[in-house]
């Protein structure tokens, strides 16, 4: 961790050619790190900024929060190192100590390095390095961690100076703003996409989808099957029980429907009762057999509310359909058939029939 104190202040060199050459490097390299693509945020991180700090190695791992590891985006060693590092290490690394702090850290020596103490069993990889030092930086974003950059052995043989952590503390707050601003414009993405309650794709991506799917079929051949589901009786849950009861039925119902298909296969929230799922290459038969399954694993378990036991059901439609007809045609017909297992009791399975 680079420590500071009011005697030796570390701040850029008034003049020099070193000076005005790192200025001239840093300026062009700010403005391509302003962008929504990693791989050119990851390039410039691995490519050119060691470069600029004279240093041999670099790393660049990106943090999944959810999960709590830090995930390699790109790297230039010659020798492997962890595709992924968990935070919840014990003791921890020397990166999992920046990244516990959000500082950055400079090491001169790793051996001897006790700010935190780096055990031998955190530094496996040590014999691999040319030179003791290294720079480990954590790119901020709006006061949390988005990621870390390490760069270790400098071309000299030497260690890493003033005017290099100065350099790394303006990289690291701009690439952790522009990581932190993909990560923003991809969940906006996701929540255009998605619907609020379930997670499931929302309406007007399950056409879009839909028509996509329609077109590889015509393209490479196979037809398409669909899976159109309504809640049984989800006014009474709501009238009985409160729009919360209603909002968990359905939140369960999506889980249930989600947890009986492929990873290939596309559910969505296509109503406000009502769920649509695009099985590619699926038969009829398979189709039929997917959509059992739903209806059983939703019938089969209650919802339990406010120690009660709410009964949940679905009705169910299923078509097949080839790559000739349009979006609106395949929704309608299973519509139908869905509409035919409203009819006929709920809890139940109808298959379209053209004829």
């Amino acid at each position: 961790m680079m420590e500071k104190d009011g005697s030796n202040s570390q701040q850029w060199p008034a003049c020099g050619s070193d000076n005005v050459y790192r200025l001239e490097v840093i300026t062009p390299l700010v403005q391509q790190l302003s962008c929504l693509d990693i791989k050119r945020i990851a390039d410039i991180c691995i490519n050119e900024i060691p470069k600029l700090l004279n240093a041999r190695l670099a790393s660049l791992y990106i943090l999944d929060e959810a999960s709590d590891i830090l995930h390699l985006e790109k790297n230039n060693h010659p020798f492997l190192i962890n595709n992924i590092v968990s935070l919840n290490q014990n003791p921890p690394s020397p990166m999992v100590a920046a990244v516990r702090t959000k500082e950055l850290m400079l090491v001169d020596d790793i051996e001897s390095y006790t700010k935190p103490d780096i055990s031998k069993t955190q530094r496996a990889f040590s014999r691999n390095y040319q030179t003791k030092g290294c720079i480990i930086a954590p790119l901020i974003c709006l006061g949390r961690v988005v990621g870390v950059l390490n760069l270790t052995d400098k071309n000299d043989g030497g260690c890493f100076t003033a005017d290099d952590i100065v350099a790394m503390e303006l990289f690291r707050q701009l690439i952790g703003a522009s990581i932190g601003n993909i990560n923003l414009f991809e969940k906006t993405q996701r929540q255009a996409k998605t619907d609020g309650l379930t997670g499931m794709l929302n309406h007007r991506t399950f056409y879009e989808t839909l028509e996509t799917e329609l077109r590889r079929s015509q393209r490479y051949g196979g037809q398409i099957s669909i899976i159109m589901a309504d809640i049984d009786n989800l006014k009474p849950i709501n009238d009985n029980f409160g729009h919360r009861a209603g909002d968990m039925a359905i939140k369960q119902i999506s889980k249930r429907i989600s947890a009986c298909i492929r990873q290939i296969d596309i559910a969505a929230r296509y109503g406000g009762d009502e769920f649509a799922v695009i099985l590619p290459n699926t038969s009829l038969g398979d189709a039929i057999v997917v959509a059992e399954r739903m209806v059983n694993m939703i019938s089969d378990s209650p919802m339990n509310w406010e120690r009660k036991e709410i009964r949940l059901s679905i009705s169910v439609g299923v078509g097949q359909y080839n790559a000739q007809v349009c979006s609106d045609d395949v929704t309608k017909a299973t519509d139908q058939a869905l509409y035919a297992a409203k009819q006929a009791g709920k809890n139940t399975i109808k298959v379209f029939d053209p004829e």
